[in-house]
């Protein structure tokens, strides 16, 4: 007997009997934080005596909250969530993986997701029209032209593939559909004996900020493609019992203080504290009066923390939050009760509440916050509204360059008539994202400014593209229900669609003047959206400096027209009788806002809107989609294309290799981001993917972005390295002026060259690469593809000062070796500038068995003299090391299965 059958136990919810896995009568649950304690449930209910065991379980009840991490565990999440642009490759690998096994002689179908499996597709709708009545029908309607192929395939999959459902076009966003809609909190399903068991939703998700599931108690967080395609495929998550961090909330928000001012102080603390790797619980009496809206914002900014999660516990705003959103009642009946008897149940105020132990405590008292904004190229870099206009002052001129014209530019356009632009104007305000969106009190909030500012005759500034792209239909419901929608379509504000928009690169072109009077005069203008990632290039490759801001003052701004601009001492302009307004004037009150909110945002809206979630509009439903267990791969497509990580997979790996004679293909600093390493924006006729694009007869119009065309490897390899922000520093270190994007030295050519066409040399020469970095390599997105074409460009391995979480385990996803230098060295204090050759030994230990601590790295100069020294190996886990032996995680998956 295990304690998998000792524990279980039957449970009454509404009327009904449940099994479940009993979890509240273990020894040393009372004093875990509650994300261990869905750990605990999770681990209980998947005991298997290999995998998964009792000393597993034990493990984690004797959790020392001082300990550093060190006991390996398997999490089994209970669902996996996608997007589209993350989603399309994951298809991608699970349709050529049928394939594959067909090769092995084996039966397609048992690649099939295990457990249920839904992508949202929210990432293809760029806004190309905007400022118009019917803006969102016609950039729809773009959208389809631009990505029929990925959608005939992602129907394709959703016939072919069992527990695979598919959230289509227009409907919203991937995390604001998961809260309102997909999210159990609780789950049940029927049993062979009859019986029906309840137990905890988890879910991972292919974006970073699956996180925002957590508002409502959910454990997860996002992962790599590789890890999901995995989780789907029924494989547990490999990962060490994290050090827990507990914030305690006290307070109330203050008057003109956002959800958005909260959770950017947050980030800004908790990025200070330190949080990469750890559990984040929010916890404490003061969490009963954080709206559930306000802890799935809070909950969405995880990554940009650097933690895996920030959670909060299950409670009575948690039930309130499940009828609003159009649960029945017997699903929040099963979601207290079941929560109630296994202490998961999070009111302080509770009697039988016993306050669990942290690793380490932060603590926010929400009367101090103000408002702010953060930027110009960080989510963590806050700035108070009342400081930003003397920081963006002494920021700017950092962006400026000796081609940049001071004096105002003269623009002449038909849509928007004729304006002088300069330096600090907004070119876009943008109010879009799942961060913000989801959060009705600043969505009313933004309107509530755009009516008192229309009520006093203020426009925005005729150069700034404004958007309004909201996280679901219901949102749309309830601004036109509050008359709302009217005001923000006198500010330009209409709906452009129901998706990441913005924040992910689609903020679509500036107008074609105000583009060339930028680029012509090297002007530095600003973006303001209301999202979550403000990363260099990620916006708009126009735009040099973005800013992270709530949805009203995202209006603020485009009222303003520059980021040069003071709201307290500065009017936005000139009511009727020529008096001066300021933002003052305009700013709604928290009671006028929580007043709109609580008058229009009903539980109808979400049941109807959801009512129909995966039928799609006549576009989707009028989308010719082939048919059969293996995809009809079609050679000349230029989205969708067959892998080639299986082409010549034998059914035993070979024995992993020390590296020989490698060279730096790129030498890059601190923060390099994940959308350095794989732009998910547009891209050059110039550059190689759009070469390879133009060779195949596409238009440079028709290229659409790297993120729609993650389904095509030949295109996502061509744009590894090559967002136009990258600086690679090699470049400098053999005398050549460092061109900003996907630029390296190929020293086989003895020539500067792209990072792309160096790879090619040096993998036809059997050379092998390495990349050199500083801290936070990885930062941002759960991108596998910044994984994937690392492989492909043949880097066996990645030295750097640290990694971001998910970045790491992708490049063992993929095998790619991570390491770290020594603590407190870098390349350049260990006297290191790329033109070195490198060998690694120490590496064969794997096929021991054994996962080396260190490994030797011996760099060899031009001059002959030697630099060594021994570099962390961050293989963390044995799962780990069983990916890396057998070259990645899906060829470890795929001969399981064979098995």
């Amino acid at each position: 007997m295990s304690l998998r059958d000792d524990q279980l136990a039957t449970l009454k919810a509404a009327g009904k009997d449940f099994d479940y896995y009993n979890i509240a009568n273990l020894d040393g649950i009372d004093h875990l934080p509650y994300s261990l304690k869905v750990l605990v449930e999770n681990l209980v209910r998947n005991i298997d005596g290999a995998n998964i065991t009792d000393e597993h379980v034990k493990t984690l009840l004797d959790w020392d909250p001082n300990a550093e991490p060190s006991h390996e565990i398997q999490f089994t999440p209970s669902r996996v969530i996608m997007q589209d642009f993350t989603g399309v490759p994951c298809i991608v690998d699970l349709a050529t993986m049928r394939d594959a096994v067909k090769d092995l002689g084996g039966d397609p179908e048992v690649i099939n997701p295990q457990v249920q499996s839904d992508m949202v597709i929210d990432h293809s709708v760029q806004i190309d029209k905007y400022g118009i009545a019917d803006a969102v029908q016609q950039n729809m309607d773009i959208e389809y032209q631009r990505n029929g192929e990925r959608y005939q395939f992602l129907r394709w999959g959703q016939q072919a593939f069992k527990n695979f459902r598919v959230v289509p076009p227009g409907t919203g966003i991937i995390h604001q559909v998961n809260i309102e809609y997909l999210a159990k909190v609780v789950m049940s399903k029927a049993e062979a004996n009859g019986n029906t068991l309840a137990y905890l939703d988890s879910c991972v998700g292919t974006d970073s900020h699956t996180t925002t599931e957590n508002g409502l108690g959910v454990l997860g967080w996002g992962v790599g493609g590789i890890e999901a395609e995995a989780a789907m495929l029924g494989q547990p998550i490999s990962m060490l019992v994290p050090r827990v961090v507990g914030f305690k909330l006290t307070g109330s928000i203050p008057e003109g203080v956002t959800a958005t001012d909260v959770v950017l102080t947050i980030t800004d603390m908790l990025r200070k504290h330190g949080v990469v790797g750890k559990f984040v619980e929010f916890y404490g009496e003061g969490i009963a009066s954080v709206p559930l809206a306000n802890r799935a914002t809070i909950g969405n900014m995880g990554p940009e923390f650097g933690s895996t999660c920030g959670i909060f516990p299950i409670d009575n705003v948690t039930l309130d939050y499940l009828r609003l959103t159009g649960r029945s009642e017997e699903q929040v009946a099963l979601v207290e009760a079941y929560a109630k008897a296994n202490k998961l149940w999070g009111d302080a105020s509770d009697p039988d509440y016993v306050e669990p132990q942290y690793s380490e405590y932060e603590e926010l008292d929400l009367g101090t916050v103000v408002p702010s904004i953060a930027g110009p190229k960080r989510p963590q870099d806050r700035i108070l509204l009342s400081e930003a206009k003397e920081m963006f002052e002494k920021t700017a001129p950092a962006y400026e360059t000796e081609k940049t014209v001071k004096d105002p530019v003269a623009v002449s356009t038909d849509f928007r008539g004729d304006f002088d632009i300069e330096n600090g104007d907004v070119a876009i305000a943008s109010i879009t994202s799942c961060t913000n969106t989801s959060n009705p009190s600043v969505m009313i909030a933004a309107g509530l400014i755009a009516r008192n500012a229309h009520a006093k005759g203020l426009k925005p500034k005729p150069w700034v593209k404004t958007s309004l792209a909201p996280g679901s239909q219901v949102v749309a419901d309830y601004l036109k229900a509050a008359g709302l929608q009217d005001d923000l379509d006198a500010l330009g504000y209409q709906l452009v669609g129901f998706g990441c928009a913005t924040c992910i690169g689609n903020s679509g072109p500036l107008l074609p003047e105000i583009s060339e009077a930028i680029n012509a005069n090297d002007l530095t203008v600003t973006a303001v959206l209301s999202g979550n990632r403000n990363f260099e290039g990620r916006i708009s490759p126009d735009v040099k400096m973005n800013y992270l801001a709530s949805p009203p003052l995202v209006i603020a701004y485009a009222l303003a027209g520059t980021m040069d601009f003071d709201f307290e001492t500065q009017p936005l302009g000139t009511d009727a009788d020529g008096n001066d307004v300021y933002l003052k004037d305009i700013w709604p009150t928290n009671s006028e806002v929580a007043a709109v909110v609580d008058g229009t945002v009903s539980r109808e809206m979400f049941l109807k809107d959801y009512a129909s979630v995966f039928d799609g509009d006549h576009r989707w439903k009028g989308l010719d989609v082939p048919e059969g267990e293996l995809f009809a791969w079609n050679d000349k497509s230029t989205y969708v294309r067959k892998q080639t990580f299986f082409d010549g997979m034998k059914a035993t790996p070979d024995p992993v290799a020390d590296i020989h004679g490698a060279r730096v293909l790129a030498l890059l600093g601190d923060s390099v981001t994940t959308d350095h390493i794989s732009p998910a924006g547009a891209f050059k006729a110039s550059s190689p993917a759009g070469k390879y694009l133009t060779e195949r007869g596409v238009e440079p119009k028709n290229f659409n972005s790297y993120g729609s065309r993650r389904g095509n490897h030949e295109i996502m390899v061509r744009g590894t390295f090559g967002n136009i922000r990258l600086r690679n520093q090699l470049l400098a270190s053999v005398g050549e002026e460092v061109t900003p994007g996907g630029f390296t030295y190929d020293f086989l050519a003895k020539k500067p060259t792209t990072i792309f066409e160096a790879s090619r040399d040096y993998i036809d020469n059997k050379v092998p690469l390495v990349v050199l970095a500083g801290k936070e390599y990885g930062t941002g997105s759960s991108r596998d593809w910044a994984a994937k074409g690392t492989v492909m460009l043949g880097v066996k391995a990645v030295i750097t000062e640290s990694f971001e979480r998910i970045h790491r385990s992708n490049l063992i996803g993929m095998g790619v070796l991570p390491l770290q230098f020594p603590a407190g060295e870098s390349y350049e204090s260990l006297g290191l500038n790329g033109t070195e050759t490198y060998d690694i030994a120490g590496v064969e230990k794997l096929n021991e068995g054994v996962t080396p601590k260190t490994v030797h790295v011996t760099a060899t100069h031009e001059d002959g003299s030697k630099t060594e020294f021994g570099a962390v190996v961050r293989i963390d886990t044995p799962g780990e090391a069983d990916y890396y032996r057998n070259g990645g995680i899906l060829q470890y998956v795929l001969r399981n299965l064979m098995k």
